[in-house]
C-alpha cells in the first residue's frame, strides 16, 4: 500500500470518511495517472537521426511589448514538417523572445535525437552570441544563453545560422498568429 503524507491523508479523510471509499479513490487516481503516463510515452516521437532543420523566431510588438515565439522543425531529407509550435509569452523584449523561441525549439528537437541540427534564426545578434563572435553583455540575456549552452550538450552536431527574415517566414507567421490570438487589452497605435 502507498504511504501518503499526513496532511494529504487528513484531507482525504475529510473528503472520504469511509476507508473503503478513500482507498478506491486513491486507486482510481493512481490508475488514471499510470494510463496517462503510458499514453504520453506512446505519443513521443521516434528517434529520427539524420540532419534536422529548426527555424525559430521570437518577436514583440513594442520593445518591450507583447511577445510570442514560433518554431518549425523539419526533416529536409524527407521533405517532412515534423512539428510547428507557437506560443504567446507575455510582455518582454524582442531579444528575450528570440532566445525563448530557440530554447523551446531545442527542447522539441531533442525529442527526435538528430545526428545534426541546423538552427536557422533571423536574429544576427543571437547567432553571433551563440557562435562566440559577440559576448553576451546584457545580464538579462545571460540565463537564456546559459540554458542554450546546456541544451547543446544533447546534440552531436549543432549549428546556429543567420538567415534573412524573409527566409524565416514560417516561424515569423507563427509568432504573428500567436500575437493576433492574444490581442492587447489596450488600443495599439
Amino acid at each position: 500500500m502507498i504511504r501518503l503524507p499526513a496532511s494529504l491523508e487528513r484531507q482525504l479523510t475529510e473528503l472520504f470518511p469511509r476507508v473503503r471509499e478513500r482507498e478506491q479513490f486513491v486507486a482510481d487516481v493512481v490508475s488514471r495517472a499510470l494510463e496517462g503516463a503510458q499514453e504520453s510515452s506512446d505519443d513521443a516521437p521516434e528517434a529520427i537521426g539524420g540532419t534536422l532543420h529548426l527555424f525559430t523566431d521570437g518577436g514583440s510588438r513594442g520593445n518591450p511589448g507583447r511577445a510570442a515565439i514560433g518554431c518549425v522543425l523539419e526533416d529536409p531529407s524527407k521533405g517532412v514538417l515534423l512539428r510547428e509550435h507557437a506560443k504567446y509569452i507575455g510582455t518582454t523584449t524582442n531579444n528575450v523572445a528570440e532566445y525563448s523561441a530557440l530554447i523551446e525549439g531545442l527542447k522539441i528537437a531533442k525529442r527526435y535525437h538528430p545526428n545534426a541540427l541546423l538552427c536557422y534564426l533571423d536574429s544576427e545578434l543571437i547567432v553571433k552570441q551563440l557562435n562566440g563572435e559577440y559576448k553576451v553583455r546584457m545580464e538579462a540575456l545571460r540565463p537564456f544563453y546559459d540554458e542554450i549552452q546546456d541544451l547543446k550538450s544533447h546534440f552531436k552536431d549543432i549549428r546556429f545560422i543567420h538567415i534573412p527574415r524573409a527566409d524565416n517566414f514560417r516561424a515569423d507567421a507563427l509568432v504573428n498568429q500567436a500575437l493576433d490570438a492574444n490581442p492587447s487589452p489596450h488600443y495599439e497605435r
